[in-house]
């Protein structure tokens, strides 16, 4: 038998059907997209527009849009000028930085040891202890080889005593406690230049600085450091470690921060950030030297003026060791140093200690060149 072939035509679907199996296979999955979207099955955002990070790509510069979640702390340049008066409010008259003058004959320090309430920060009041009132107590200038003889009267209401580093003598004679309305003298030879640190030495020590008994005495080399200086500063650098606000009544020294570091301020010249309102006035090309103590008494400060380099450094004001273009240098805790600057161009240059948990605190203070206006921070 031959193969048997079927030659019938391949049965075909109506155009009409085939439309609406179209239709219904369409619906089916709309059905099916919405059912599943109503579960919680959905893994994209439902809200329209880019993703954020194709948003952030598109547009940097937008304004962003309010946010429940708190906003990040905006760290500002550290350069800052403002338009606005430095002084604008500002009632603190500032501890004089400029050096003071030379005496002749014997060099006579008569110092009263006095308990009074400082300000050393705007509205911060701190109840301390003091050499002549302040916190610095009076810079002290004199001659190398030249005679101190120093008077010391205690009106305060307990022990002090005075510790010079510029003096080579019996500590155990000089440097004793006096005691309340008690008046004591003894005489030196500042036979050593540089600037040097006294303080108070009487146990424990720690409480006597940190309560504002420190200072600085600037001992000058025959005919003084060269090149001559067109203007002179002293700043000391301290902490301070209260024990409340200070700002509803005088705070008083916390003695568990001292021992553990964590000052409140740290200040030029006992006072937080007094020479960002009342700039050190200098001009272009001006020789200008800083006499620098760190009193501490733990922080030391590494000393940085911004815009320019330190020409000359004399560690403790030796004139024998110098170190010239430095951009930083470090002055220990009781130690000090004399730096010489020049500015190039007018402006504000602030000078601080490069340690910017210090200059956080209110180790700060701006040279203004050429009294520009405005003012600025670091």
């Amino acid at each position: 038998m031959s193969a048997y072939t079927d030659h019938r035509e391949p049965t075909r679907l109506h155009p009409a059907v085939v439309a609406m199996a179209i239709f219904m296979s369409g619906l089916f999955a709309i059905v099916a997209v919405l059912v599943f979207a109503t579960r919680g099955g959905a893994s994209e955002p439902t809200a329209q527009g880019p993703a954020p990070a194709a948003a952030a790509a598109m547009d940097m510069t937008g304004t962003a849009e309010a946010n429940p979640t708190p906003a990040a702390t905006v760290v500002q340049p550290s350069h800052q000028t403002s338009a606005a008066p430095a002084t604008a409010g500002d009632t603190h008259v500032p501890y004089p930085a400029e050096l003071p003058p030379l005496t002749a004959g014997v060099a006579q320090v008569k110092l009263a040891l006095e308990d009074v309430v400082l300000e050393v920060a705007p509205g911060v009041k701190f109840t301390g202890w003091t050499f002549a009132g302040g916190a610095p107590g009076p810079v002290i200038h004199v001659r190398q080889g030249q005679r101190v003889h120093v008077e010391l009267t205690n009106k305060g209401a307990i022990p002090h005593s005075i510790d010079f580093h510029a003096a080579r003598i019996a500590p155990n004679r000089a440097f004793r406690d006096i005691k309340p309305g008690e008046t004591f003298s003894f005489d030196f030879t500042a036979n050593d230049p540089g600037v040097f640190m006294y303080h108070c030495g009487t146990p424990p020590v720690l409480a006597h600085i940190a309560s504002g008994m420190y200072g600085a005495i600037v001992v000058d080399p025959p005919g003084g450091l060269k090149p001559k200086a067109d203007r002179s500063y002293v700043l000391v650098g301290s902490e301070w470690y209260l024990n409340g606000d200070g700002k509803t009544e005088p705070a008083g020294l916390d003695m568990d921060k001292a021992r553990h570091q964590q000052p409140d301020f740290v200040t030029w010249n006992g006072y937080a950030g007094q020479y960002k309102t009342h700039p050190l006035p200098a001009k272009i090309g001006e020789n200008i030297r800083f006499y620098v103590v760190a009193a501490g008494p733990s922080f030391g400060t590494d000393f940085h003026v911004v815009g320019t380099l330190l020409d000359r450094s004399w560690t403790d004001g030796d004139p024998s060791h110098v170190l010239t273009g430095a951009q930083t240098v470090a002055v220990p805790a009781g130690g000090g140093s004399v730096f010489d600057v020049h500015f190039d161009e007018n402006g504000l240059y602030p000078f601080v200690s490069h340690s910017f948990a210090s200059v956080d605190m209110g180790q700060v203070g701006l040279v203004n060149v050429g009294n520009v206006k405005g003012t600025m921070s670091h």
